[in-house]
């Protein structure tokens, strides 16, 4: 008997087969394998064509229970059994929603792109590292279209080895190359040590002659609980004394960006040089140093204050005394350690000493020099930054 020729469905789905056989003379059984009998692969209803607009799929004819009788075994493709795949077609058609059309950024700010050049870009002997592939690299963000570079000018690397002797060398050569290209500057005052942090791939120390102070004056740097020293960079309680020879700590910042200003004066004029940024703190972000690595602080804990050299403790006596308690000139005693968690000190715990009147007192004071410390260095519009 024959089977009537179906027509072509409605809804043709291409990939989706009952069976992929082709007419073929028997495949001869593989050496070790006994020929395999074809089985079903599919029970699925297969569409017919809409008897009106109102119809759907109806009369299914299911699939032969057996390949042709020419057909190898060995080419029959299983399709996973979905039954309800067919009936969600016209559906999920319906729901396929219209493409949203593109953004239109016209009339928007511009946004300019820099790129980060390496930390040490220029090295302590005034040199460019590198000079003729870095010449390369700048050439293709040329033409990546981007507008400049942004680099660390390293107080450790200008001013290495005197106060006051500054060695811009390497810079001048650096800013002539990046202005040959047409490319702009970003620059960043760099007043803190390079290694140890993440991404440092380089060592930058403080300069020598800072170092050398720091020797016979360690209350120069940082100090936590235990008198360990963070020579990362300067404490805030130096900002206003005269301990580096001769000079405070803001008066050696401001000599550094004025030099370097008097020195590029024509990248500024210009136009060169697009922006100024003053680094100061641990690794230039201006913030508390709570959690050194050298330390043994590990994420997530919560770190510890760092106000025990004896320039911020005096500054906290200070600062006790105009308050009527003397008391409180020191530091908490059940704040932690560097991986405590914040709710098993007596401190920092729900309810804790933080909400006492010393509790707000001391970590206002101690945080407020982080302040003074930015105030007192932003004031370089006399020096034209």
């Amino acid at each position: 008997m024959l089977t009537p020729a179906l027509p072509p469905p409605l809804f043709p789905q291409p990939g989706r087969p009952v069976m992929v056989a082709l007419p073929t003379s028997p495949a001869p059984p593989l050496r070790g394998i006994s020929p395999v009998a074809a089985r079903p692969i599919s029970h699925r209803p297969a569409p017919t064509p809409l008897r009106s607009s109102s119809h759907l799929l109806s009369s299914p004819l299911r699939a032969s229970s057996r390949p042709d009788e020419d057909s190898s075994p060995l080419l029959a493709v299983p399709v996973p059994m979905d039954p309800t795949a067919d009936d969600a077609v016209p559906k999920k058609l319906a729901d396929v929603a219209p493409r949203p059309p593109e953004r239109d950024f016209a009339g928007t700010p511009y946004v300019p792109v820099y790129v980060m050049l390496p930390l040490g870009v220029v090295n302590v002997s005034g040199e460019v590292v590198d000079a003729d592939e870095l010449v390369g690299q700048l050439r293709v963000l040329k033409a990546a279209g981007v507008d400049g570079v942004m680099v660390d000018c390293w107080w450790g690397n200008v001013e290495a080895h005197k106060p006051q002797e500054y060695n811009w060398t390497g810079y001048k050569r650096l800013f002539q190359m990046i202005r040959e290209l047409k490319l702009k500057l970003q620059v960043v005052m760099s007043f803190h040590e390079c290694g140890g942090n993440v991404g440092d791939d380089v060592s930058i120390p403080l300069p020598h002659w800072v170092t050398e102070i720091g020797r016979s004056n360690p209350d120069i740097y940082f100090t936590d609980r235990a008198g360990r020293r963070n020579t990362e960079c300067l404490s805030w309680g130096i900002d206003k004394e005269r301990v580096l020879q001769g000079r405070t700590a803001v008066e050696v910042y401001f000599d550094f960006m004025r030099s370097f200003r008097v020195e590029f004066d024509e990248y500024f004029e210009d136009g060169i040089i697009s922006e100024i940024e003053i680094g100061l703190g641990a690794c230039g972000e201006l913030r508390y140093p709570s959690y050194p690595a050298k330390h043994g602080w590990k994420y997530p804990g919560i770190g510890e204050f760092q106000c025990y050299d004896r320039y911020l403790q005096k500054n906290l006596r200070k600062a006790a005394e105009a308050r009527g308690h003397t008391i409180w000139a020191r530091g908490p005693d059940n704040a932690g350690h560097y991986n405590s968690e914040p709710n098993l000190t007596g401190f920092f715990c729900d309810g804790g000493d933080y909400d006492s009147y010393y509790g707000r007192f001391f970590p206002q004071l101690v945080l407020s020099d982080v302040g003074r410390s930015c105030r007192s260095c932003t004031n370089v519009s006399k020096i034209g930054l």
